[in-house]
């Protein structure tokens, strides 16, 4: 587990608890604040889980991780060369 998908739970519970508070005390704004902060907490947890996968996949198969970086490199140079 990376330290990005743990930050993502941390951030999730926490707004959570913001969105709870926000409904006990009849605070709109806090409740957004809460759902907002949950849905970045999620973004952040998928992220890390990417990575963590990516990494893996990296270990089990580094020519073709290395293939894949490559042309993606290839790619985003054609891009920028084109754009002058």
């Amino acid at each position: 587990m990376s330290s990005e998908t743990i930050k993502g739970s941390v951030q999730d519970i926490a707004g959570r608890v913001q969105d709870a508070v926000g409904g006990a005390t009849a605070d709109p704004a806090l409740q957004v604040e809460g759902k907002f902060r949950q849905a970045a907490g999620r973004f952040q947890q998928n992220y890390g889980e990417v990575l963590d996968q990516f990494r893996e996949s990296a270990v089990r198969n580094p020519a073709l991780t290395l293939g894949v970086v490559a042309g993606v490199a290839f790619c985003l140079g054609a891009y920028w060369a084109r754009r002058d």
